[in-house]
């Protein structure tokens, strides 16, 4: 389909003969939620892929199911404005982080995707098209069938469309790539940065080999070598005093635990590298 009244068209046709519809994103799910396990139809949505609106007075886009995270990000960072969540694969489809919450990394600090949905175009079973919540933050009336459809997997229908909030960019970002020998090593060392008040944008853990297998894919060069398992630790602030003050304190606290070194992606393009070879992860595999 390349409307919203096609999926209409589709699910009233299954439904009248009882035919399985299986709404597929980007497929790049982990637990197979796009596969077709009861036969019947396929509704891939790639083809309705439009950037709507990037309401930057609003701080708010409206975007269409198909487009990819990558195609939304760009769009919404060309109007100096910033999408918070960023789940691992970037060729993921919008319809489909709603409809699995996707968090990503940044969920440390932002959330997951439920967080920045502030409406919805569905289409239910019966091919009524509905339409749930819109550009506005506050919305107390009522039982939130918004908040019900985010996370529900394609059960209770397919979400053609989504208002979506966006936020002002940060000022200054740094990632930091922190070699350990061992995994235990580096979730130790999770608790105690946030004992230390130190609140990163974004907090994972990445193995050695896969990240060996990306940077053939992909023909791009990880800082570090050592070590098993790598800690990828994302930080904003606002000052550049700030950001050496948490640097040195992440620093601090995965070196008490065994970090075999400290790297530090402290330009744009640095940072571009370690993000790029980190969204290719489950691609490259």
């Amino acid at each position: 389909p390349s409307t919203s009244r096609e999926v209409s068209e589709i699910l009233k046709l299954a439904g009248s003969r009882r035919v399985p519809v299986t709404p597929r994103g980007g497929g790049t799910g982990l637990c197979g939620g796009c596969v077709p396990v009861l036969g019947g139809i396929v509704l891939s949505m790639e083809r309705m892929n439009g950037i709507l609106e990037v309401d930057s007075g609003n701080q708010m886009a409206v975007v269409e199911a198909g487009a990819t995270l990558a195609e939304f990000t760009a769009a919404v960072e060309e109007a100096g404005l910033y999408f918070p969540p960023h789940p691992g694969d970037e060729s993921a489809m919008i319809g489909g982080l709603i409809a699995t919450n996707a968090g990503g990394s940044r969920a440390v600090k932002y959330g997951t995707i439920r967080n920045y949905v502030r409406g919805l175009e569905v289409v239910i079973p019966s091919g009524d098209i509905i339409h749930l919540g819109g550009k506005l933050v506050k919305n107390s009336t009522g039982y939130s069938l918004l908040h019900l459809l985010i996370g529900s997997e394609g059960t209770l229908g397919v979400i053609t469309r989504a208002v979506i909030q966006v936020v002002a960019q940060p000022p200054r970002l740094r990632s930091l790539v922190i070699p350990f020998p061992d995994l235990e090593s580096a979730i130790d060392s999770v608790p105690l940065l946030f004992r230390k008040k130190i609140s990163p944008v974004a907090l994972e853990f990445v193995e050695r080999s896969v990240i060996g297998i990306t940077e053939e894919f992909l023909h791009k060069r990880w800082p570090a070598r050592e070590g098993e398992t790598h800690l990828l630790v994302i930080l904003d602030a606002s000052t550049e005093e700030e950001m050496d003050r948490l640097s040195n304190g992440v620093a601090e606290v995965c070196l008490d635990k065994g970090a075999l070194d400290i790297y530090i992606a402290d330009t744009a393009k640095k940072q571009e590298e370690v993000l790029a070879i980190r969204s290719k992860i489950y691609e490259a595999i």
